[in-house]
C-alpha cells in the first residue's frame, strides 16, 4: 500500500515539475502568422526587418508639364506601409463591458409504500412474530427528496486606448502584413511595457498610416510591468511552486 502511495506522489510531483519553468513567467504569446525568421541573425523581427535595405528604384520619367512627382515619395503619393520594414500606427481603443448572469434551481420528491395484507396466512405468522405494534399490511415505507439551486455572475468593465508604432515584419504571400512593435517606458523604478502584433490587410490602413486593433487578424496585446511594483504585486517563488506541486 505504501509503494502505491509512493507512486501517485511521484506522479503527481513529475506532473507538478512540467510547469515548473513558468515559475515567474508571464504567459507567452503563441507566434503571430506562423514563425518569422529574420534575414539578420540575433536581432529581432523588427529590428531585422528595419535592417534589410530598400529596394532599388528605378528613375520613372517624369510626366510632361508635371508640377510634381508621382510615387511614394511625393507630396501626393501613396505613404501607407506595404513592404517589410515600414512602420505604421496602431490605434488600440478597447472599451469592453460584458455582464453574465445564470441561476438555476431543482426540486424532486417520492414516496413508495408496500404491504402484503394476506398472502395464504404468512402474514398472520409474521404478525405474531413481529414487535408490539407492528403488523406485516405495510412491510415497507419509502420517501425521498431533493432540491438543489445554483446562482452565479460575472461582471466584466475593460478601458484601453493606447497609440504605437509598429513595423511591418514579413509580407504573407497572400500580401497581409505581419506587424510588430515594442513600447517602453521607464518612470523610476517601474517599467511600462506596451506590445502589439497581428496580421493585417494593406487595404485596411487609412490615408494617414493608422489602422484600429480591431482590423487586426490574430491580434495579440500586451500592456504590463516590470520593476518593484509589479515584483510587490506577485506572489514569492516559494508559494507558486507550492500552488503547483500541492494537490489539495
Amino acid at each position: 500500500m505504501t509503494r502505491y502511495l509512493m507512486l501517485i506522489l511521484c506522479a503527481i510531483v513529475l506532473a507538478g515539475c512540467a510547469r515548473l519553468d513558468q515559475v515567474g513567467k508571464e504567459p507567452a504569446f503563441s507566434p503571430v502568422g506562423g514563425p518569422i525568421n529574420p534575414a539578420t541573425s540575433g536581432l529581432s523581427p523588427a529590428r531585422a526587418a528595419l535592417a534589410i535595405p530598400p529596394p532599388e528604384r528605378h528613375p520613372q520619367e517624369e510626366e510632361r508639364a508635371s508640377l510634381w512627382r508621382s510615387g511614394p515619395s511625393s507630396l501626393f503619393g501613396d505613404r501607407r506601409a506595404s513592404r517589410r520594414g515600414d512602420i505604421l500606427t496602431v490605434m488600440i481603443e478597447i472599451d469592453d463591458r460584458a455582464s453574465i448572469q445564470n441561476s438555476s434551481s431543482r426540486a424532486r420528491s417520492g414516496s413508495e409504500s408496500v404491504g402484503v395484507p394476506a398472502l395464504a396466512g404468512i402474514p398472520q405468522i409474521v404478525d405474531k412474530i413481529l414487535p408490539n405494534g407492528a403488523s406485516s399490511a405495510n412491510l415497507a415505507d419509502l420517501s425521498s427528496s431533493s432540491s438543489s439551486s445554483g446562482n452565479g455572475a460575472v461582471q466584466r468593465n475593460e478601458e484601453i486606448t493606447l497609440r504605437i508604432a509598429a513595423t511591418v515584419v514579413d509580407v504573407l504571400p497572400n500580401g497581409h502584413l505581419v506587424v510588430q512593435g515594442n513600447q517602453e517606458v521607464r518612470v523610476n523604478f517601474e517599467l511600462r511595457d506596451l506590445q502589439v502584433a497581428g496580421i493585417v490587410r494593406p487595404e485596411d490602413i487609412s490615408r494617414q498610416n493608422q489602422i484600429t486593433y480591431d482590423k487586426m487578424a490574430g491580434a495579440r496585446i500586451a500592456y504590463g510591468g516590470r520593476g518593484q511594483i509589479h515584483d510587490v504585486q506577485q506572489p514569492r517563488l516559494g508559494q507558486q511552486v507550492a500552488d503547483i506541486l500541492l494537490p489539495f
